[in-house]
């Protein structure tokens, strides 16, 4: 039996992940649970799963969260806090495989201790590569831990890359949903609402990653993962738009053929793949009927209503600290346009404009990455607050 930690357990990813393991009784045990503030849902996945660790973020929710688990006697774990509490139940000995899906930067250095300890990471953490892909991957190769992508695009390259050799890879395909504004012209992005930007046309998800997917950010995100992931200069990664989400992924190989990586849009099956890999087991996820009808378009994006692509192309391509400046300007600049402060467009220019005022460096450490990403949010509330102060004067 497989024992998992889950970070991020109340979070989407996280649901699901618990539905894979509930699906498949006798195969995986819960160790630890770690979560952030959803103290009610944690407490009634510790009562489902019983593990033998819960962590949340702050210690003082954990009175809170005895209380909740006090109301129904039989059980109580181990309840700790706080970010070493991610990395202690991350790299434990009693855990097996660790799916790391927090959102953001907190779950880079539990991640990164997973990784020294040796153990299989199923990854949907998308700042773990973006913000310190350098260091990350050759802490795989040094230490030999097993690193398999949970994201349903690079999930489904993982894939295709199964059906030939790596040095016959000639272009890796990413396909985007193209978010709720690809047709909405560049003029009419300048009065998106956020309850607009928060109605994805395909995927259930958390506010940031909504957005993300909105201005295509998410999918230059995926662009530098897919780089450290696979081992591929940007250009031979490509981003074509595909509304119907139904392909995931594509990998070209070098005597033309394309293998893709087609199935619904379920997350619980790349999920299931990260923890049973190699193998292939039953998934509870809808099958696609292909006696129906159907299309499938692609097109390239445009660039230029998203610029946030092209950056994401082009801090890839300086290297450094660029995209872990890239990440945390974003992450600044979605917050202040889901409190109304800057506009949709706004989103891009906050952070191009932060990735010309932060200088670029290499990290030697994970505290290195911290430092750079802390001085990066800095530098992208100033650019905020700067452009908030002109919409007002204006």
């Amino acid at each position: 039996m497989q024992r998992v930690t889950l970070l991020g357990s109340t979070g989407s990813i996280g649901q699901s992940t618990l539905d894979v393991i509930r699906q498949n009784p006798g195969h995986f045990s819960v160790f630890a649970l770690v979560a952030g503030r959803n103290i009610q849902a944690l407490a009634a996945q510790i009562l489902e799963f019983r593990p033998q660790v819960a962590v949340v973020a702050d210690p003082a929710d954990l009175p809170a969260l005895r209380t909740l688990l006090d109301s129904a006697p039989g059980f109580l774990p181990e309840l700790l806090a706080g970010n070493e509490a991610y990395s202690q139940v991350a790299a434990a000995p009693e855990t097996d495989v660790l799916v790391s899906a927090i959102v953001g930067v907190a779950g880079l250095e539990a991640t990164y201790q997973a990784i020294l300890a040796r153990k299989r990471i199923g990854l949907a953490n998308k700042e773990t590569l973006v913000a310190g892909g350098s260091l990350v991957m050759s802490a795989v190769r040094a230490h030999g831990a097993e690193l398999i992508p949970i994201d349903s695009e690079h999930n489904g390259a993982h894939q295709c890359l199964r059906a030939g050799s790596r040095p016959d890879v000639t272009k890796l395909i990413l396909t985007a949903s193209g978010g709720p504004f690809r047709n909405t012209s560049k003029q009419d992005l300048l009065l998106v609402t956020p309850e607009q930007a928060l109605n994805h046309p395909t995927w259930k998800m958390g506010p940031r990653i909504t957005i993300d997917s909105a201005t295509l950010m998410n999918k230059g995100f995926e662009v530098i993962e897919a780089c450290w992931l696979f081992d591929l200069p940007p250009e031979q990664v490509e981003v074509v738009v595909h509304p119907q989400s139904t392909v995931h992924a594509m990998v070209e190989y070098n005597d033309g053929s394309v293998i893709a990586q087609v199935c619904a849009t379920d997350m619980r099956m790349p999920i299931q793949y990260a923890l049973t890999y190699p193998q292939r087991w039953s998934a509870p996820v809808p099958r696609l009927d292909w006696a129906q009808a159907r299309t499938w378009d692609f097109h390239a994006p445009d660039l230029d209503r998203f610029p946030l692509l092209r950056l994401a192309y082009a801090a890839q391509r300086a290297g450094g600290s660029a995209t872990c400046t890239l990440n945390a300007a974003d992450e600044i600049a979605v917050e202040s346009f889901l409190r109304g402060e800057i506009t949709f467009p706004g989103i891009a220019e906050v952070v191009e404009e932060t990735l010309e005022r932060v200088s670029t460096n290499t990290a030697s450490s994970i505290a290195d990455v911290l430092e750079k990403d802390r001085e990066s949010r800095r530098a992208a509330a100033v650019v905020v607050r700067d452009k908030a102060s002109s919409r007002v004067l204006a």
